[in-house]
C-alpha cells in the first residue's frame, strides 16, 4: 500500500532478483515518460522504493501522483483488479458508490492526535483503511480530518461518486447536514476545504452511528497514535 509520507507517496518493491527489479523499471519508466510525471527512486538489487511528489511547495500529495501510483501498481501486478478510460486512457480502480466511516481521536484533547478511516464497498468488503497521525490538536479537528482524509480517498483511489459516510461523531455528521452551525472558529477551515469537496461527487449523505458501530476505523485511530506515540519514546529512550 502506498503511503503518504512528508516526502510524497512511498511504496517498497520487492522482487525475486534483480533481473525482475530491472524489468520492472523499464516499465515503470516507459509510464512516468507517458505521464511525464518523474519520480524519485533507488534499487538495491531486488528491492526498488519509490517517491511520488509534484515537487512544488504546498501542494502536497496530488491526482498525478495517485494516477501514478496505480499505473505502477498494475505493472508490478497485472492481475490488480483495473478498469482503463477509453477517454483519456487512465488506468485505474473504480468504484462508483461506496460506504466509508470515519473516526478521529485525541489523548488529551487537545493533545496527540490521529485520523482513521476505512472505506468499503457496497457489499461491505473493506477496499482501503488508513490511519494518519496529526501531531497535537483536539478530538473534533481530529473527527473533521477523518472525513476529509476519507472523502478525498475515495475520490482519488477509487473515482466513487457515491459515497455514504458514517461517524460516531454528532457534532460532525449535524454540522455537515446543517442541522448544527460551526461555531467553534477553529474548525472553520477544515469544515470550508470539506464543503470544497462535496461538489466533486454526484452525492454524500452524512449518518450517525453509535461507536460500536464505528469500531473499524476507531481501530486505525488507535493503531495509529500506538505507533507514533512508541516510536517517540523510543526515540527519547
Amino acid at each position: 500500500m502506498w503511503q503518504e509520507t512528508k516526502h510524497g507517496l512511498y511504496k517498497q518493491f520487492v522482487f525475486t532478483d534483480f533481473h525482475h527489479a530491472w524489468a520492472f523499471m523499464e516499465k515503470v519508466t516507459a509510464e512516468v515518460n507517458r505521464l511525464g510525471h518523474y519520480p524519485r527512486w533507488q534499487n538495491e538489487w531486488n528491492v526498488v522504493e519509490m517517491w511520488l511528489s509534484t515537487h512544488e511547495p504546498e501542494q502536497g500529495v496530488t491526482d498525478t501522483d495517485w494516477e501514478l501510483a496505480r499505473a505502477i501498481d498494475v505493472i508490478a501486478d497485472p492481475t490488480e483488479k483495473t478498469q482503463v478510460d477509453a477517454d483519456d486512457e487512465k488506468t485505474t480502480t473504480l468504484l462508483t458508490e461506496v460506504q466509508l466511516y470515519a473516526d478521529g481521536g485525541s489523548r488529551g484533547n487537545p493533545g496527540p492526535s490521529a485520523s482513521g478511516f476505512v472505506l468499503l464497498d457496497m457489499a461491505g468488503k473493506v477496499v482501503h483503511e488508513e490511519g494518519v497521525f496529526l501531531g497535537i490538536t483536539t478530538n473534533n479537528q481530529a473527527e473533521y480530518q477523518a472525513l476529509k482524509y476519507g472523502l478525498e480517498a475515495a475520490l482519488k483511489i477509487f473515482r466513487a461518486q457515491r459515497v455514504h459516510v458514517y461517524m460516531d461523531s454528532m457534532l460532525v455528521v449535524n454540522q455537515m447536514k446543517r442541522i448544527f452551525k460551526v461555531k467553534n472558529r477553529d474548525l472553520w477551515p477544515i469544515h470550508d476545504a470539506i464543503q470544497q469537496l462535496l461538489p466533486k461527487f454526484e452525492k454524500v449523505t452524512f449518518d450517525h452511528v453509535p461507536r460500536e458501530l464505528n469500531k473499524l476505523a476507531d481501530a486505525q485511530v488507535n493503531i495509529t497514535l500506538d505507533s507514533e506515540l512508541g516510536s517517540a519514546a523510543q526515540r527519547i529512550g
